[in-house]
């Protein structure tokens, strides 16, 4: 096997990667942990939010059992909140 090259030389520099350095690395859903893929899925900030980012007060039954839902809780007191108000007025 014949030696390669160090990436990083004695003064912490790294050197230009060459096509046989790029040929060697694997793609990266192969070597990073699913915690960080699962990270490195998420979008960014929205350009045009279409929600409104606000605080409110909810009974803490009612937050528990969404929670224990899943992720995406808060998407669906955002739905269960819509489908209410198709029947009510907020008023």
């Amino acid at each position: 096997m014949a030696s390669r090259k160090p990436l990083i030389d004695t003064d912490g520099d790294v050197r230009e990667l060459t096509s046989v350095d790029m040929a060697k690395f694997k793609p990266a859903a192969e070597v990073l942990p699913l915690s960080l893929r699962k990270k490195l899925g998420v979008r960014g900030p929205q350009k045009a939010p279409t929600k409104e980012r606000i605080t409110i007060r909810l009974s803490r039954e009612v937050v528990e059992q969404f929670r224990e839902s899943g992720e995406g809780w808060q998407t669906r007191v955002d739905a269960a909140l819509r489908e209410w108000l198709k029947n009510h007025s907020p008023a």
